[in-house]
């Protein structure tokens, strides 16, 4: 999935490729990566696992190497009367969402038909989990950046949160070193096609959602001879500034949030006193304004439910609306002074375990933005006063402002000129995504046909529309894209 702010509204994936354009790799990286044999072992409920060795820097292949861990699901149909068809490869999001933990969860995320054609394939990028991890600073010093106050109004507190991301960015120097410089998407990119022909496939076939969109796009851009077929679902505009992504998110999640609004209106439970749109809007306004001098009490542990945790456990549930229940519960719950549920949200979103530790989700988000997109010391621009996210459209300086490796990516659309057909699929209330981006990077890619689905939440292949299912699959088996201006109703 594409990832929230946490301390505050800010950039939710990379955007930049930087580097050299490859369709076929130099001699070296053919020679010492391109023909390795991988040595899959089994891991449990019928997945194979393995490692691929990449060159840390692609500029200089003959140097230091990394490990990344790849797990497949062979192909139910086997290899009788021709009825697999190849690999497919999938990536959740993020940046930093680890694609071995998706592929595990392949009974839910891919259908039955693609299972029997395709092993289903899923890796961690460099940086994220198993592969090479981005670490920066421990549990409970994560605790503390992710509690930090997302809209300081004195010099203390902005002084405050000013010092943690420079203690952040040091912990990751510290704690991660040179390969800071190397987990930017476009190496990652060019990760995917070693590992495609590791995996014996003559072109690539891929699942991406989210930050998934622009990995899949990128690797079209840098290798459009390589395509057979790319399904990018919550596509990512790539040519938009940090500043414009941030309020055309904004937006997405007010959208969203009035969705759910307007079904919260209609349900028993519904914790709002208004029944108006704006009038509840102000309502949570008003709560998360309150977290901000008063956390809400929690009976997990000791922590408290300060603004910014209170902020991302709203958001969380946004992403789907089968959520929703859940999401009324929590806000009840919250006005009563009670922030567990949103608590247990802003966990689940974070990736912290019971015991206070947490996986690297948050780092590796962090370390590959700053790469794909750094900060900028441009104003962001204001939002509507009745915008929910508005006043989260801060100018504050992330860890990337102090960030120890030099990015110099700018946006820029991605074409991939000559690659086969590729499907965009948009949601028109995706929250984290919005749909306009989908439309955008469906226009910029040369061979890119847009898919819409008049839906409410996070992507849409495998969420409950048949309509996109059906398309998708018949895509990716027999390479016959939707029919141009297909619009999948709301389920």
């Amino acid at each position: 999935m594409a990832r929230v702010p946490l301390v505050a509204l800010s950039l939710l994936a990379g955007l930049m490729t930087t580097g050299f354009a490859v369709d076929q790799p130099p001699d070296l990286l053919r020679q010492t990566y391109y023909t390795q044999h991988m040595d899959w072992g089994d891991c449990g409920d019928g997945f194979q696992c393995a490692t691929l060795e990449v060159p840390l820097d692609y500029a200089k292949p003959g140097k230091d190497r990394i490990a990344l861990s790849v797990v497949r699901l062979p192909a139910s149909g086997g290899r009788k009367a021709g009825r697999k068809i190849g690999s497919l490869l999938l990536n959740p999001g993020g940046p930093g969402g680890s694609g071995l933990d998706y592929a595990r969860s392949a009974m839910t995320v891919v259908s039955a038909r693609l299972r029997e054609r395709f092993d289903i394939v899923g890796f961690d990028p460099r940086g994220v989990g198993d592969s090479a991890p981005v670490r920066c600073p421990t549990g409970p010093q994560l605790d503390r950046f992710l509690g930090l106050d997302p809209t300081p109004d004195t010099p203390a507190e902005i002084e405050e949160g000013e010092d943690a991301a420079r203690q952040y960015a040091r912990g990751c120097a510290a704690r991660s070193g040179e390969l800071l410089a190397h987990v930017g998407t476009p190496d990652a990119a060019r990760d995917m096609d070693v590992l495609r022909a590791a995996l014996g496939d003559d072109k690539l076939t891929y699942l991406g959602k989210s930050y998934g969109t622009y990995l899949g796009a990128t690797y079209a851009d840098l290798f459009p001879g390589k395509v057979r077929a790319l399904v990018l679902d919550g596509a990512l505009d790539p040519k938009l500034t940090k500043a414009d992504i941030s309020k055309v998110q904004a937006r997405g999640f007010d959208l969203a949030f009035e969705s759910f609004l307007r079904d919260c209106f209609t349900a028993k439970d519904c914790p709002f006193k208004a029944r108006t749109v704006d009038k509840a809007t102000a309502e949570a306004t008003a709560l998360l304004d309150g977290t901000d001098k008063t956390p809400l009490r929690n009976t997990a542990d000791k922590r408290k439910v300060g603004e910014g945790i209170a902020l991302t456990g709203l958001l969380y549930p946004l992403y789907d609306e089968k959520a929703w229940p859940y999401l009324r519960q929590a806000l009840a719950a919250a006005f009563k002074g009670d922030g567990t549920i949103l608590l247990r949200f802003a966990d689940l979103y974070n990736g912290r375990r019971a015991d206070g530790t947490y996986s690297n989700e948050t780092e590796a988000h962090i370390a590959i933005n700053c790469l794909d997109h750094p900060y900028s010391a441009a104003p962001t621009p204001p939002a509507p006063k009745s915008s929910l996210m508005g006043k989260y459209l801060t100018d504050g300086k992330g860890p990337c402002a102090y960030w120890p490796v030099k990015s110099t990516s700018t946006p820029r659309p991605l074409h991939a000129k000559g690659a086969a057909p590729i499907v965009v699929v948009g949601t028109i209330r995706d929250p984290a995504t919005p749909y306009q981006w989908s439309r955008a990077l469906a226009s910029q890619l040369s061979s890119g046909r847009l898919l819409t689905f008049d839906g409410d939440g996070h992507t849409a292949y495998g969420r409950g529309s048949t309509c996109v299912d059906t398309l998708i699959d018949r895509y990716f088996l027999s390479l016959k894209p939707p029919p141009a201006g297909t619009t999948c109703p709301k389920v």
